[in-house]
């Protein structure tokens, strides 16, 4: 099993910033893509930015320039600079990790159980 561990979450005014952290605890696994989505309140899950396991990385249009993913393979952890934070950026933001069990021999994605950015003033 791998569980996430989400952090960094808060009340921000516009035009703050947050980072948020994601690391991944577990046995027997080695660690794909990991990524952020959020929810905001009345809307579906969205992504919001993935990176690879060898850094290549994707966001949505409405965060380009102003988020920043990165990860540390070494603790199996993904991060999320916010700057430039708006009203809209509201929303619980979840960390999604694909990996491979080497025990269970099969690639598995799992959630986080994801944490909530405020941004208002």
């Amino acid at each position: 099993q791998v569980q996430l561990m989400e952090s960094g979450g808060g009340l921000v005014q516009p035009g703050g910033s947050l980072r948020l952290s994601c690391a991944a605890s577990g046995t027997f696994f080695s660690m794909n893509a990991m990524g952020w989505y959020r929810q905001a309140p009345g809307k579906q899950r969205e992504l919001v930015a993935t990176i690879t396991s060898a850094g290549n990385t994707n966001y949505a249009d409405s965060v380009k320039g102003r988020f920043t993913i990165s990860r540390d393979n070494a603790k199996n952890t993904v991060y999320l600079q916010m700057h430039s934070l708006k009203p809209e950026d509201t929303a619980v933001y979840y960390c999604n990790a694909e990996f491979f069990h080497h025990d269970l021999l099969a690639t598995m994605t799992e959630w986080g159980q994801g944490t909530r950015v405020a941004v208002s003033s």
